[in-house]
């Protein structure tokens, strides 16, 4: 019985990664298409960082003070990038899903600030094309949380799942009847 109950839960996980696809989780190409779009949206802002680069600005002792966030800004965006992408390639796994939007709310943060210092230090229009890049963001940033939210729920019910089930198959086995060590020792015999 021990291992009928092993078997079950086995493959209960089994069955939910194999499925690739569960209820209310978007289907795999739409995570696909959605981490495309936010990794091409962020990389958009790329040129323009270099454009911004602080040493160059109009106040050259304020844009010191942003050398550090201007090297962070362009490292946070390939940071972003390659969690999106592995998310892409493993939409079900919650601790890319959650990485993936750390770091995206952690890169605009990072730029938000950026475009502040563009805007007073060196040149308003560039820091208004960074902050419509982020405002452009914001639908799919949305659908990031969104999708967030959805797998979260998901594999919350699906530990429910087999934690219920592994709770069931704990009482069938301590329902069997216990085998003593006595009837484990003797050998057995054989009909001949």
């Amino acid at each position: 019985m021990k291992r009928v109950c092993l078997v079950a839960v086995s493959a209960l996980f089994v069955a939910a990664t194999v499925r690739g696809q569960s209820p209310g989780i978007p289907a795999e190409w739409d995570v696909k298409r959605l981490m495309d779009d936010l990794v091409k949206e962020a990389k958009s802002v790329t040129p323009l960082m270099q454009m911004t680069n602080p040493e160059r600005w109009n106040n050259p002792e304020a844009g010191k003070s942003y050398v550090a966030q201007w090297k962070s800004g362009q490292n946070l965006i390939q940071y972003f990038a390659q969690s999106a992408e592995g998310l892409s390639r493993q939409p079900e796994r919650l601790p890319l899903a959650l990485e993936t939007y750390f770091r995206m709310e952690s890169m605009e943060s990072n730029l938000r600030s950026l475009a502040d210092g563009i805007r007073k230090y060196y040149d308003p229009r560039i820091a208004d094309q960074v902050q419509s890049v982020i405002v452009q963001n914001s639908n799919n940033r949305e659908k990031l949380k969104q999708y967030l939210t959805e797998l979260s729920s998901t594999k919350e019910q699906e530990f429910k799942v087999a934690d219920s089930e592994a709770q069931r198959c704990r009482g069938v086995i301590s329902r069997e009847a216990p085998v003593s060590s006595r009837d484990r020792a003797k050998p057995k015999r054989s009909n001949q």
